[in-house]
């Protein structure tokens, strides 16, 4: 191999600066590949939600692994194509966070909406919520869940969201999936 040389080096000055900004540019892509992941819809390599399925969430306070947070659970007013009496949240069971039911609120078009009830089936692995009015179709829905304990390790988790329609047969229907990364 022939080492590329500059008038006045010796050689072996170029070499290194060819290694040092390969080593830096490297690093940087690094640090764009991290900063992309802590985004609310995760760094996907393989497989996983398709993009039209993919419902947007935020962390208030960082989503760390073992801790504390609020994660305010989106539902764009394009997915809601029909009224919810209620909604069903699922979580995988290696998810080994905690709820507080008491401490879940639902906001339509950015106003609260007074719920009936919320039920954390724990063996199920689900969260019903239930307003007490059938949220209409076509608005925009944040499901806001404070004092929400985060897994103890950190990870990606599929959170699914499914609605039950007003006198609708009672069959729960596929909305989409947060995918709900914590650091």
């Amino acid at each position: 191999m022939q080492n590329l040389r500059f008038p006045g080096s010796k050689g072996k000055l170029p070499l290194r600066l060819l290694s040092a900004l390969a080593l830096t540019s490297s690093l940087l892509a690094g640090f764009v590949v991290v900063n992309e992941a802590q985004s609310s819809e995760g760094l996907i390599l393989f497989g996983g939600v398709k993009s039209e399925s993919r419902l947007p969430y935020r962390f208030d306070f960082g989503g760390n692994a073992n801790s504390w947070d609020r994660v305010r659970l989106r539902i764009p007013a394009k997915k809601m194509n029909l009224a919810a009496a209620q909604f069903a949240v699922s979580y995988p069971d290696y998810f080994k966070g905690t709820f507080n039911p008491e401490k879940i609120e639902v906001k339509v078009g950015g106003k609260k909406v007074p719920l009936t009830e919320v039920k954390w089936n724990k063996e199920a692995r689900l969260l019903e919520i239930f307003p007490e009015e059938p949220v209409p179709a076509g608005r925009e829905v944040e499901l806001v869940v404070s004092d929400m304990r985060t897994s103890r390790f950190g990870g990606m988790y599929h959170f699914n969201c499914q609605i039950l329609s007003p006198g609708d047969v009672p069959l729960l229907r596929y909305v989409g999936t947060w995918l709900v990364s914590i650091n």
